[in-house]
């Protein structure tokens, strides 16, 4: 594997036509989603000529019109500045992309399959499609795979599918190179301005020659640090940041439940004595409602995927996962404990949907599992989110969840139970206390993000966040009752309603879940036994 930092362009065999590309090349972008049109639009910001490619009329509309399809932050000003300067145009379909263009971008999306393998029905289709046009271009192209691909993707699944479609040879007649992104949704517009680094993986040098020119003159006069490596190499450097960062929050989510059941304790306090260890990088250690997004969850599905199909069991990711999975029914059971064991009929307020502040993605976002146990409870929500109420409508029909939509913060609290706060924006950071206590039923707070500071704490009547000690240990042993409620009905061993019984039967007369679901019938003690023994090892004799 070659590994360096800086790169000098080599000439040889190097056309003048080619040279000339590698001086100002044409750019074409295949994909407009988050990925696909933060990067067109930078790259159009920084001087280059873009084409971004899209299946979608309405999208190549909206963006030709100079506005972004979605909010992402800062994304809108520029869109409609390098639009209106001629140097960003959308396109529909692929062809006219890359007869236009000498260096092509595939930066569509990879989402889960059913197995958590990723699906790559849309790489496939784009590599096709490049391959056509390349059939009829004369002169030495490059193109770059900057989807998340499992490793192997790009060389034995894109660089095919190339070759065959377009009767050339890669290395000779175009070149490939697999180039991940490390965006974080909200911020992708000044990821995509300084990123930390930039890796290449390249098919061979020629491949990665051109790749590093084009990188340099984006990043003109900045310091960024040039890794160059083989393909398989930069496939999985993508999975591996996302799963250790993934990582690193579902540590301390469980760090941060263990803080609660003792008194006193502050998770931001401990990691603040963590992240003091040099080894250490707190960035990610802030304890929350979980991770979600279009990246974390379904990166971390597609290596667990991969792992197993290679015999490798992945112990620690699995746990990662079902750590995350659990965070928002801690959530649920913190707030149903602080309205006295039963959310039925409580009118409980959301503030924030989308995953993070920033954009209006709600793709796996904690809002939906919340939402979905509040509803199994039988809550009423009301939900209020300054950009994702759009998206979250459409996510919520298809649950067949019913939620009110607020279209101010006060709207959504006026008459509300509960309070749980799930996406950290500004709007809500700057809240006082008073607001809630003047327009909710009795200020409940479950503060899922760790917002508010103990002197607004202090002012309102009932605060509980994520990692702040307790005299209550309740809910921290309600979650691990839920936790055996979902694997059970995982395990087709009962069904959802069945354990919403099971729980009542325990709000009224106490008693473990496993006994609840034996006497009411849904469960016989054998069955219970032989389950609790595959999962935990547990036995009668122990």
């Amino acid at each position: 594997m070659s590994l360096r930092r800086e790169g000098k362009l080599s000439s040889r065999d190097v056309s003048r036509r080619e040279r000339s590309a590698m001086t100002k090349p044409k750019v074409a972008i295949l994909g407009t989603g988050y990925v696909g049109l933060v990067a067109a639009a930078v790259f159009a910001e920084r001087g280059f000529d873009v084409l971004a490619s899209s299946q979608d009329k309405e999208k190549v509309e909206t963006i030709n019109r100079g506005r972004a399809p979605f909010f992402e932050q800062d994304l809108d000003a520029i869109v409609e500045a390098t639009v209106r300067a001629g140097r960003l145009r959308a396109v529909l379909g692929r062809r006219e992309a890359v007869l236009q263009s000498d260096i092509f971008f595939i930066a569509v999306g990879t989402p889960s399959l059913m197995s958590g393998e990723a699906d790559l029905r849309l790489v496939k289709e784009t590599a096709a499609a490049i391959g056509e046009a390349l059939r009829e271009k004369k002169t030495y192209s490059l193109v770059v795979a900057r989807s998340t691909i499992v490793p192997g993707t790009t060389r034995n699944v894109i660089l095919p599918l190339l070759e065959k479609h377009s009767g050339k040879k890669a290395g000779e007649d175009f070149g490939v190179c697999m180039s991940p992104e490390f965006l974080r949704q909200g911020a992708a517009v000044y990821d995509t301005r300084n990123p930390d680094s930039v890796v290449i993986g390249e098919f061979d040098a020629r491949s990665g020659d051109f790749l590093e020119s084009f990188c340099r003159q984006v990043y003109a006069g900045q310091d960024v640090p040039i890794l160059r490596m083989n393909l398989e190499s930069a496939e999985m450097v993508k999975y591996g940041r996302n799963t250790f960062l993934a990582m690193n929050i579902s540590y301390i989510n469980e760090l941060a439940r263990i803080a609660e059941t003792i008194p006193g304790i502050d998770i931001y306090e401990v990691v603040k004595g963590i992240g003091a260890d040099w080894r250490i990088n707190p960035a990610f250690l802030n304890a929350g409602c979980g991770y979600g997004g279009s990246c974390f969850p379904k990166d971390v599905k597609a290596l667990i995927s991969f792992a197993r199909l290679r015999s490798v069991q992945p112990q620690l990711l699995e746990t990662v996962e079902e750590v995350n999975e659990q965070q928002a029914i801690h959530v649920v059971a913190i707030a149903k404990q602080e309205l006295g064991g039963s959310l039925k009929g409580k009118r409980v307020a959301l503030l924030g949907l989308a995953f993070k502040p920033g954009t209006d993605d709600m793709r796996e976002a904690p809002s939906i599992k919340v939402a979905n146990h509040l509803y199994a409870q039988e809550a009423d929500i009301v939900a209020y989110d300054p950009k994702a109420i759009p998206n979250a409508r459409n996510r919520f029909i298809r649950d067949t969840i019913k939620i009110s939509y607020a279209n101010s913060v006060e709207e959504c609290l006026t008459g509300a139970d509960c309070c749980i706060l799930l996406t950290e924006w500004d709007e809500f950071k700057k809240l006082t206390p008073d607001v809630f206590n003047r327009c909710m039923k009795r200020s409940v707070i479950v503060d899922g993000r760790r917002i508010w500071d103990e002197s607004f704490r202090k002012k309102v009547a009932s605060y509980r966040g994520i990692g702040l000690g307790s005299n209550n240990a309740y809910a921290s042993e309600h979650t691990v009752l839920f936790k055996l409620g979902d694997q059970l009905i995982q395990a087709g061993l009962i069904t959802p309603e069945q354990l919403e019984k099971a729980l009542e039967e325990q709000n009224r007369s106490g008693g473990l879940i496993g006994a609840n679901l034996i006497k009411l019938g849904f469960l016989t003690e054998q069955a219970l036994l032989d389950f609790l023994g595959r999962q935990y090892g547990i036995s009668r004799t122990n």
